[in-house]
């Protein structure tokens, strides 16, 4: 049985209300987890162009 399938079904098993409160709480956890994604892109983008600053010569 896939992760996936064990989260159905144990999902299936709680009332509809809390149901809701499952899929809230996996959005925000997709949430948080693309906001870190574009948090470590940025931050990757900016060391590599200060490295890249690093390398030129003085004028």
């Amino acid at each position: 049985m896939t992760f996936d399938e064990k989260i159905h079904l144990y999902a299936q098993k709680l009332p509809y209300s809390f149901q809701e409160e499952v899929f809230d709480f996996v959005q925000f956890l997709l949430l948080k987890y693309e906001q870190k994604e574009k948090q470590d892109r940025e931050s990757l983008s900016l060391s590599n162009a200060l490295r890249d600053m690093e390398d030129e010569t003085d004028l």
